[in-house]
């Protein structure tokens, strides 16, 4: 049985899915088969699986699963498939409120905040079962927990940080960052909060995101040692192409600039459920293309040539901020003066006349207008599409890999001409759709801007420049420099021997 790790941190966004994904590379290099591992994930940006728990359909087709964004990264990080093991248990934000919950590929149904901490519990058989699973076919697990490990109002029903640890019997390395201060009174903090069990658990920590002199840091170091008996583990040095990966939070999205530069003008309204928004990654690192996502309260800006809707987890509810923020008069005007609008996924059903929800799939039973570009109506349902995707679109012959990930069928006039025709080993199928003056497009495939031709040929269309990108190559390129320089930052070969294999208490 493989050996495990778990990664915490001494509060949220500190760096943990990159750590874990540089480690599960570096690992994987020595040789090793490595699988990453999260127990709880809360993100609206996922990847399909090719597992699931979930039954058939009735024609016998598998259905399949979902996961973080960040569980996908690491898994490509370990050259591994995406499975639902990785990640079993994503919750889905559909409000401030309430969220999706979804168990090894299966929706469970939506729940308030409150009521998911009553069933928590409930999932960890399932959660443990899952890490078995992966520790059975591998040499070693890369467990991250999520948020703060040491949150005591969270800890009585918690699967994902020091709950499974104790469950699981799993050795714990507190990850703490040092580029906005406070990594002191963090790690001290984490140390006086939890139990004398957990903190027995710890056999050290790492500082993230680190600048300067070692020299300098040196008595800070010394001070947590002292107070906590913990070791430093090492000083993981910031590391620019963090900015070059997929992120999984859509808070990342405030960090991000407009590219520099002239170059097609591609805007995108800060929708508050957006999902999937590393679609857009490939057209951002395009040397002529600049991404500017709008935030609320600012209109679209008027040199636009393109406004492209993102992906939501709760369509309706985002299309509703679209009008009250005005963006509805800001695309229609985009379009009276000849500019481009692309819909993917959500976007793609706003572009149409009305999007139906007769089972109250997203909130309260009814219809919400859509932007009327379109001649066609989507009708929300409980059947979640997940479909990879590897094909090759007749229209523009290139070939396109990505996937489906939607509740909802779309049908009307507007489907006769569509955005893409795809061809693969089941046929050949339309999807999307397309005005008649080719402006106006969508369509429910994620990733297809990650295809090189296919980017290229659409960017041509639009008289942008096209460049020499390889998309998947830079994210592997990003991958190996950063576990590279894992192995110069940190002995790695000490993590191994921290590393035991789970047991069940």
């Amino acid at each position: 049985m493989a050996r495990v790790l778990m990664i915490q941190g001494t509060n949220a966004d500190v760096g943990k899915s990159l750590v874990v994904a540089g480690l599960c590379r570096a690992f994987t290099r020595r040789g090793l088969t490595v699988r990453p591992f999260k127990a709880q994930n809360m993100s609206n940006n996922a990847a399909v699986t090719v597992d699931s728990d979930a039954p058939p359909r009735a024609d016998g087709t598998p259905v399949r699963g979902e996961i973080g964004r960040a569980q996908a990264l690491q898994a490509l990080a370990c050259g591994a498939p995406n499975s639902v093991h990785m990640n079993p248990v994503l919750l889905k934000p559909q409000s401030d409120m309430d969220s999706q919950v979804v168990q090894r590929g299966r929706v469970l149904g939506t729940w308030s905040a409150a009521g998911y901490q009553t069933m928590k519990t409930d999932l960890l058989p399932a959660v443990v079962d899952s890490l078995h699973r992966l520790a059975a076919e591998s040499d070693l697990v890369l467990i991250e927990g999520a948020g703060c490990g040491s949150e005591r109002y969270l800890r009585a029903r918690d699967i994902t940080n020091m709950g499974l640890a104790e469950a699981a019997d799993i050795p714990v390395i507190l990850l703490g960052e040092d580029a906005r201060g406070g990594i002191t009174a963090s790690v001290l903090g984490s140390h006086q909060l939890w139990t004398t069990s957990e903190r027995a658990r710890v056999q050290g920590y790492l500082v993230n995101r680190f600048r300067g002199d070692p020299a300098v840091f040196a008595p800070a170091a010394e001070d947590m040692t002292r107070a906590t008996g913990w070791p430093n583990l090492g000083l993981i040095r910031w590391f620019d192409g963090a900015a070059r990966l997929a992120q999984e939070d859509s808070l990342a999205l405030d960090q991000q600039h407009s590219s520099s530069g002239p170059g097609l003008r591609i805007v995108v309204p800060r929708l508050p459920r957006v999902a999937n928004f590393d679609d857009l990654d490939p057209l951002a690192a395009e040397p002529g293309v600049d991404v500017r996502w709008i935030p609320p309260g600012q209109p679209l800006p008027r040199d636009a040539d393109v406004v492209l809707l993102p992906g939501s987890k709760a369509t309706r509810s985002d299309l509703e901020c679209l009008y009250r923020e005005g963006w509805h008069h800001d695309i229609h005007t985009h379009v009276r003066h000849g500019g481009h609008v692309v819909g993917l996924c959500a976007g793609y059903q706003m572009l149409g006349r009305v999007i139906r929800d007769p089972e109250g799939i997203e909130g309260p039973a009814g219809d919400t207008p859509g932007l009327g570009l379109l001649d066609m109506e989507t009708t929300l349902t409980g059947d979640k599409r997940l479909l990879d995707l590897d094909a090759r679109d007749r229209l523009s012959g290139e070939a396109l890999t990505g996937y489906e990930m939607h509740m909802g069928r779309t049908a009307g006039p507007a489907l006769e001409t569509p955005w893409l025709i795809l061809e693969d080993t089941e046929g050949t199928r339309p999807e999307g759709a397309r005005s008649a003056n080719g402006r106006i497009m969508g369509g429910y495939v994620h990733g297809l801007f990650a295809a090189d031709g296919f980017r290229r040929h659409w960017l041509e269309g639009l008289g942008a420049r096209s460049s020499s990108l390889h998309y998947a190559q830079r994210v592997e390129a990003t991958l190996h420099a950063f576990a590279e320089q894992l192995e110069e930052d940190l002995d790695l070969d000490r993590l191994w021997e921290l590393a035991q294999p789970p047991g069940l208490k």
